[in-house]
């Protein structure tokens, strides 16, 4: 037997796995780098975070990603440059982190490397009748496993899409593993570049399990942050606090078909651009808004499509708590708007159930290799956006 095979083996039978989980996501700030103990599999997963670090992408990085990024037409020899660079770069972290962790790479059983999306099209948006729903995640996980001598699985959104889901929200299957609670009705809700939510019922009932998009995290926020002020994103909501939302040009924002398709869907910056918000704000007349006014109103937009998507799914009546993780759980004039609209939720961070909300998503695609590895069989139901599927390609390191 191939000995990469053999240890591959030996590693399912364990009790418990060291795991890395690595997730760059649309604001490409940097590589969150996650070390796991994961103890167990499916509903009797047990996850201790036992190190963390978000490792800040360069601005040749970031300038070198935004080429290709969420763009129709590019320089294709760039891309498949940067397949190989990024998978290197990003195995390169993980070895600086291990490092500065004084820990060996032998005492790493898995790494779990999401890699970088860099353009999301499922049907809602290419619309296309012959092509399913399709992906692209770059950072080749081949040069993860090379560079950093660890077993690494990747290209995890793949096998999801080939069972009939969009390839994301992923976050759904960790999120059930691990953060259930019988008889706590949570709503897992993450404000990257893009926001999403999942549903995780009091009565622990696997096909209950929702997940969706609901569109704009803090996409919209960094780019016009960036192109406005001159800063990576808005720190603390300091720019949205300082300005007053445009009912009208909030409005025309909303009036995207998007937000009418029904539930669950997925969607990402090819839609939610700077070329968006121009565009609408030439059909409503709005171009005049103050800079700082137009943070405010972005800030609001994605604040009432998060409430109003996860207003449109739960029972009247229940109760609900919702677990906010991802960059938005900083930025209080977003927090403290949703909070406004979802009157009679109580929140809280995921903090408080032992994973750092910045850490999270990392976690999720280290519990998604554990899953791929040991895991048996958790039926999800047969419904759109939640297959039961086992994601995860197996590289070796030599």
């Amino acid at each position: 037997m191939n000995i990469q095979i053999q240890r591959l083996y030996e590693l399912a039978q364990r009790a418990e796995r060291r795991i890395i989980g690595l997730m760059s996501g649309t604001s490409m700030d940097g590589l969150d780098v996650a070390l796991c103990h994961i103890k167990g599999y499916g509903p009797e997963t047990s996850v201790s975070l036992t190190h963390f670090e978000t490792v800040p992408y360069t601005d040749d990085l970031k300038a070198e990603i935004r080429k290709v990024f969420a763009k129709k037409e590019i320089d294709f020899q760039h891309l498949c440059l940067l397949n190989a660079w990024i998978g290197r770069i990003h195995g390169q972290m993980v070895t600086d982190c291990l490092r500065r962790w004084n820990l060996a790479a032998t005492e790493v059983d898995l790494v779990a490397s999401h890699g970088q999306t860099v353009f999301h099209a499922p049907k809602i948006l290419h619309r296309l009748d012959k092509f399913p729903n399709a992906t692209l995640q770059i950072g080749d996980g081949d040069h993860v496993a090379v560079t950093t001598g660890i077993i690494t699985l990747s290209d995890f959104r793949q096998k999801h899409i080939a069972k009939g889901g969009e390839g994301a929200p992923l976050a759904v299957y960790g999120d059930y593993f691990i953060f259930s609670k019988k008889g706590e009705n949570r709503l897992m809700l993450n404000m990257g570049g893009i926001a999403n939510f999942t549903y995780l019922p009091g009565n622990l009932s696997a096909d209950e399990v929702f997940t969706t998009d609901t569109g704009p995290g803090n996409t919209l926020l960094d780019a016009f942050t960036r192109q406005l002020f001159n800063q990576p994103y808005d720190a603390d909501g300091r720019i949205a606090a300082r300005g007053t939302v445009h009912p009208g040009l909030l409005q025309s924002l909303k009036n995207d078909p998007f937000f009418k398709a029904p539930f669950p869907k997925t969607t990402g910056p090819e839609l939610f651009s700077l070329d968006y918000v121009h565009q609408v704000r030439q059909r409503s007349q709005t171009d005049a808004v103050p800079p700082e006014d137009l943070i405010a109103t972005l800030t609001r937009f994605s604040a009432e499509t998060i409430a109003e998507a996860i207003q449109n799914v739960i029972k009247p009546g229940d109760a609900y708590t919702v677990y906010w993780s991802g960059g938005g759980m900083h930025n209080p004039v977003l927090t403290g708007a949703i909070r406004e609209l979802l009157p009679g939720f109580h929140f809280a961070q995921t903090d408080e159930l032992g994973i750092s909300g910045d850490a999270k998503e990392a976690v999720l695609f280290a519990v998604l290799a554990n899953e791929a590895v040991a895991g048996g069989h958790t039926s999800f139901g047969n419904r759109q956006g939640v297959p039961t599927v086992t994601m995860g390609k197996v590289s070796f390191p030599t």
